[in-house]
């Protein structure tokens, strides 16, 4: 029977390690008349069937949990992305202006609009459908969502950003700014004049921005997904 503090010692190097160790670097723990082979059984023979084994790996050993436990012991982990720039102009068009279409927001925006950017916002259960316009093609209407007002810390969409929060973040200079942001998002379904001010989408963006600071890319080239 192996000496019982060779039993430790053997059991303490194997759990400290974070890979597995093979016999000569156990054995140069040990004195020269100790044998680590046998100690190395009488481990495996102790946390059989525990949930957590000594296992042999080719010429080296470790312990592992158990692998009838392998399906109790995933873990989900939430992968943190952050929204690119046409991402943040999208929300920022749908929280102002809702209920939008796609259409009017590439019209505000001046580019097409990527289907991949839509899905971004949808999944992280901040816009849903909401209707559809009553024109030809009668297309999706897009709205925020409870989701949105709980992630960005607001009671209501009346609490967005407007143009003196801004300035007074120094997001805005002196420079006149459409009178229509001040009055927020709108909330019924009528159409809207989207209009071609590119002052619109930057002041969009910037409202945004103070919900989302660590959201808006570095610069770079702008892509949709």
């Amino acid at each position: 029977m192996p000496d019982f503090q060779h039993v430790r010692l053997i059991e303490a190097l194997l759990f400290a390690s974070a890979e597995p160790l093979d016999e000569r670097s156990l054995q140069a723990h040990l004195p020269a008349d100790a044998d680590v082979g046998p100690i190395l059984a009488v481990l495996a023979e102790t946390y059989a069937g525990r949930g957590v084994e000594l296992v042999r790996r080719g010429d080296r050993w470790a312990f592992r949990t158990a692998a009838d436990l392998a399906q109790s012991l995933v873990v989900e982990q939430q992968v943190e992305r952050k929204l690119s720039r046409a991402a943040i102009e999208t929300l920022s068009i749908i929280a102002y202006h809702q209920p939008v279409t796609r259409a009017e927001i590439e019209e505000i925006r001046g580019v097409a609009l990527s289907k991949g950017t839509l899905d971004v916002l949808f999944e992280a259960g901040w816009i849903r459908p909401r209707g559809r316009r009553q024109t030809p093609g009668r297309p999706m209407l897009w709205a925020t969502t409870p989701g949105f007002l709980d992630h960005f810390g607001l009671i209501a969409l009346d609490d967005l950003p407007g143009v003196e929060e801004l300035k007074a973040a120094g997001l805005l200079d002196s420079r006149p700014v459409l009178s229509s942001y001040s009055n927020r998002a709108a909330t019924d379904s009528e159409p809207f004049d989207v209009g071609e001010d590119l002052d619109e989408e930057e002041l969009e963006r910037r409202a945004m921005s103070v919900l989302l600071p660590d959201a808006l890319p570095g610069g770079g080239e702008e892509t949709d997904d």
